[in-house]
């Protein structure tokens, strides 16, 4: 599984021996090792005989090993090294959490009566005080070695809890694209086999090279029926006997060429079983199933091969262990055993071709170099089956006429060994994957539909504003989202104020453009309210749950406004709704709208009625409750002015008491009489609801005269004189009544 394979199907385990000579051949008549002299081969990337097309020789490689690619599938995309790097940090934190926990806590964890109880509390309470660090640490450890563990796998799939569609769409997108990416990979491995053969060291055979290995080569794949050969490939070892296969080559070693013409034919006879099987393409489906963790493998092998170092490898194992372990104890040996299973099954070929004898003699010699296959990795994760094995099967098989195994005793032919590949499909089969496919386009369109017409960003922005137009308060905070819908305190309070008369919804809404951004979104909205054209920005955002599990809806942002008012008195009117009064209840949120504002007046001023517009977006509704002054209370002021002026004109002393005139004389004044010739204008400023500034300007002062006699020394003379005087109080509208309290 790592990249470049370290041993391609059909490698066979090397053996160190001296090469004798070479033979001397006649190469005078040998075709010259070069494209154009190579024999065609099976059309599309030298495909092997006997599969119709390259879409069913790729299907029979890529479908062979369930087990490597479900190994290879689980291991990368659900983050087994991650799991287990995290719960071995969680093991860690939590077996320290337990061993302190345990140690200092275990005496407390013994019930009374077990402690109270002869020698079963003492022992109770030595054991734990003993071992009771090490089980809170032994179980701490297990515990956060599957919370760390379990926390990885099943993180990712917590926002699918709830809607089972989208899990099954998130496993089948995960699947999806594995088995793409395997695809490409596959393909990748296939089409460019030759240049990267090249770059690995591979080179094409000279002329004594072919004419020693083609016409055995193209002699046991005639006896397997097979009408073309695979492209042949050299390796310069002069010392250790070995071929590999591939997709489309067989690589094979310098020193093949001194070995005897049977023994050059069984081995040959094998590779040619693995070429016609397809075994490459299976075990590069399986790494490219596995792409990312099979290049994160390949980091640390290559460090440790090209360093063989105890200190190198540790280095590496403290770095990569996660990738290690999970490559050793879960992809390797479940795509170790279809790689055995095609070591036995390539055996067979030199059974088909005649040379059993040359085989047993490579299997023979090269039982002496195996080892122990005592460890995991020699005996799970291996290759290559025992040699002992593989002998006993071509024992058997060439005694009992080459038995598939098992208890199938009919003798091996190239049909039964290599099987029939058959077309991708019969007409029943492709009529059923296009009734499929067509049920599968079909529902997808109905889905596209379906999203594009009810839960795109334009449907939600029409909808909520379709919502205003019929004064549904309910329908149009389901478009809002959950954090803004809790903002409203009093649902009920909202709905009357929009099903109030005096609410006017937005007409002639139209959605100009949306622009989107991710799960963002701002929609250009055009609408008319209280007679003017207004155009804002609305922001969505798309909604996390999904309805029926597979429609994202959008939700509208800002779609609230708070209320602010600078005047809170009572008896204030949206829509002819009352609202509430208390300073210290919750913010009164509004939707979108026009809003008639009115107040109670009083016998001072009133407030004009107004529409107050809302938009979407708005930071704050303000309502500007500014009283204004009754033209009616102007005169009721001049009213009280004037009779308490004439009050004050019917005294007869010569200073009124809280009256705005009065008459100086250093003597005594009798028969005071006071007339007023001209009362003054009144300039009155509302300073509050109920009352209001009353003044006089300079030049609109009032004229009195005052008439009367003064006694000087005993002499009485009489007086007359006229004086202008200012007016200046407070006017306060009592009920439907205005009173004038003077200041003077």
């Amino acid at each position: 599984m790592t990249e470049p394979p370290a041993a391609p199907q059909g490698t066979e385990p090397p053996q160190a021996a001296t090469p004798p000579t070479v033979p001397q051949l006649d190469v005078r008549a040998a075709e010259p090792p070069t494209e154009a002299a190579t024999p065609p081969t099976g059309g599309f990337a030298d495909r092997p005989p006997g599969y119709p097309s390259a879409l069913v020789w790729l299907r029979a490689g890529i479908l062979r090993d369930w087990r490597g690619v479900l190994g290879a599938f689980v291991a990368t995309w659900f983050y087994l090294p991650v799991a287990l790097l995290l719960a071995f940090w969680g093991g860690l934190s939590f077996a320290a959490v337990g061993l302190f926990a345990g140690g200092l806590g275990a005496d407390d964890q013994v019930p009374a009566v077990l402690r109270d109880a002869p020698l079963i509390g003492p022992l109770m309470e030595a054991f734990l005080s003993r071992s009771g660090g090490v089980l809170g640490g032994v179980a701490g450890f297990v515990v956060g070695f599957l919370v760390g563990f379990l926390s990885v796998l099943v993180l990712p799939w917590l926002g699918t809890a709830d809607e089972p569609l989208a899990l099954a769409t998130g496993l089948v997108g995960t699947v999806v694209a594995a088995a793409l990416i395997g695809v490409l990979y596959t393909l990748y491995r296939v089409l460019l086999e030759p240049r990267l053969l090249v770059v690995s060291g591979a080179r094409q055979p000279s002329r004594r090279e072919y004419a020693r290995l083609r016409p055995v080569l193209d002699d046991c794949a005639r006896r397997l029926g097979l009408p073309t050969v695979p492209r042949l490939l050299m390796e310069d070892d002069p010392v250790l006997s070995n071929a590999h296969t591939y997709a489309r080559h067989v690589v094979v070693t310098t020193a093949v060429l001194t070995e005897p013409d049977d023994e050059i034919a069984a081995l040959l006879s094998h590779e040619l079983v693995h070429w016609r099987t397809g075994d490459e393409v299976t075990s590069a489906f399986v790494r490219g199933v596995g792409l990312p963790l099979t290049l994160a493998h390949a980091l640390p092998t290559w460090l440790m091969r090209t360093f063989p170092h105890p200190a190198t490898n540790l280095v590496v194992f403290l770095f990569f262990w996660p990738v290690l372990l999970t490559m050793r104890y879960v992809v390797l040996p479940l795509h170790a055993r279809d790689v055995r299973a095609a070591e036995y099954r390539a055996d067979l070929g030199a059974v088909l071709t005649g040379h059993v004898d040359g085989m047993r003699r490579i299997l023979e010699r090269r039982l002496s170099f195996e080892s122990g296959r005592s460890g995991w990795d020699e005996a799970v994760c291996a290759t290559h089956p025992p040699h002992e094995l593989r002998l006993d099967q071509l024992e058997r098989a060439s005694l009992a006429g080459a038995p598939l195994g098992g208890r199938d005793t009919a003798p091996v032919t190239s049909e039964r060994l290599f099987g029939s590949a058959g077309p991708v499909g019969t007409r029943s089969t492709w009529l059923v994957v296009g009734a499929l496919v067509l049920a599968a386009c079909v529902g997808t369109g109905g889905l596209g539909v379906a999203q594009w017409a009810f839960f795109r960003p334009q449907a939600a922005v029409e909808g909520y504003f379709s919502a205003l137009a019929d004064r549904d308060s309910e329908a149009a905070l389901d478009f809002l989202p959950e954090q803004e819908r809790a903002a409203v305190a009093d649902r009920d309070l909202l709905a009357k104020l929009l099903r109030g008369e005096g609410y006017q919804p937005p007409t002639e809404v139209e959605v100009s453009s949306v622009e989107r951004d991710g799960d963002s979104a701002t929609a250009t909205v055009a609408y008319r309210l209280a007679g003017e054209r207004h155009t804002v920005g609305v922001a969505l955002r798309r909604d996390e749950a999904a309805t029926a599990g597979l429609f994202h809806g959008w939700q509208l942002l800002g779609g609230l406004v708070p209320l602010t008012a600078p005047v809170t008195g009572s008896g204030t009117r949206l829509n002819g709704v009352a609202l509430p009064g208390a300073p210290e209840g919750p913010t009164l949120a509004l939707l979108p709208g026009g809003y008639t504002v009115s107040t109670p007046s009083s016998a001072l001023s009133e407030v004009p009625t107004e529409v107050v517009p809302v938009a979407p977006g708005q930071s704050e509704a303000i309502l500007n409750l500014t009283p204004v002054l009754k033209p009616a209370a102007v005169e009721a002021v001049e009213a009280r002015v004037r009779t308490w002026l004439d009050e004050c004109a019917q005294q007869t002393v010569a200073a009124p008491e809280g009256c705005p005139f009065r008459y100086y004389s250093g003597s005594t004044t009798q028969k005071v009489a006071w007339k007023i010739l001209e009362y003054p204008r009144l300039a009155v400023e509302l300073t509050g609801p109920d009352t209001a500034q009353v003044g006089t300007p300079s030049e609109a002062r009032g004229r009195v005269r005052v008439s009367g006699s003064t006694t000087y020394f005993g002499t009485s003379s009489p007086f007359t004189d006229e004086q202008e005087f200012a007016v200046t109080g407070v006017a306060i509208g009592e009920g439907d009544a205005v009173t004038f309290r003077p200041a003077n």
